[in-house]
C-alpha cells in the first residue's frame, strides 16, 4: 500500500512557508493504519525485540500497533511529570527553548532490546532523549523507526550512528 498518498499537506500550516504533514486521513483509514504498523515492524520480525518504546503522543499511536504486531510490550515515554514512580529524566533542545521527556526507572531491565517508534522524524532531539531515556535504564536501542521522515532537517545525522526505518521521506 502506498501510505505515501495518505499523507495531506496543508501549506503555509502553522505558519507561513510550512508545507504541514497531516496524517489524519491515514489515520481514518483502517487498511492504511494497518499497513503502516505492519511496514513499520517488518524489518524486525526476525530480529530479537523485548519493548517498543513511543514517545508522547503520536509514539504512542504507532509504537503501540508495532509493538502489538511484533508481540512484545510497549514502553511509554512521556512528558515531565506525568509517570507516577520513580524516573530517569532527559531534557533536550527545542527551536526554541527546551523540553524534558521521562521513563519509568524499572521500565527496561539491563541489555533488554528496544525499537523507538514515533510519527516523525525532524531534527532528531526528541529521538535522541528518548534513546538516551532507554539506555539509562540499561535497555539496548535496536533502531529508531519512523512513519515519515523530512530529511532536510538533519534528523539522522543528529541520530548519530542509531539505525533508522523510514517509511515516507520528504
Amino acid at each position: 500500500m502506498e501510505l505515501k498518498s495518505f499523507i495531506r499537506e496543508i501549506p503555509d500550516f502553522p505558519k507561513p512557508g510550512i508545507n504541514f504533514k497531516d496524517i489524519t486521513p491515514l489515520l481514518k483509514s483502517p487498511a492504511a493504519l494497518q499497513a503502516t504498523f505492519d511496514q513499520l515492524a517488518a524489518p524486525f520480525r526476525d530480529q530479537k525485540i523485548d519493548f517498543v518504546a513511543g514517545t508522547e503522543s503520536r509514539g504512542f499511536m504507532f509504537g503501540v500497533g508495532v509493538a502489538q504486531a511484533l508481540g512484545v510490550g510497549f514502553i511509554p515515554i512521556r512528558k515531565k511529570g506525568k509517570l507516577p514512580a520513580e524516573v530517569f529524566s532527559e531534557t533536550y533542545e527545542l527551536e526554541y527553548g527546551t523540553d524534558c521527556l521521562e521513563i519509568h526507572k524499572d521500565a527496561i531491565e539491563k541489555d533488554q532490546k528496544v525499537l523507538l517508534v514515533d510519527d516523525l522524524l525532524a531534527t532528531g532531539g526528541t529521538m535522541k532523549a528518548t534513546a538516551k531515556l532507554v539506555e539509562a535504564c540499561g535497555g539496548q536501542v535496536v533502531s529508531c523507526a519512523f512513519l515519515i521522515e523530512l530529511s532536510f532537517l538533519g534528523g539522522k545525522e543528529a541520530l548519530g550512528d542509531y539505525s533508522i526505518h523510514t517509511l515516507i521521506s520528504y
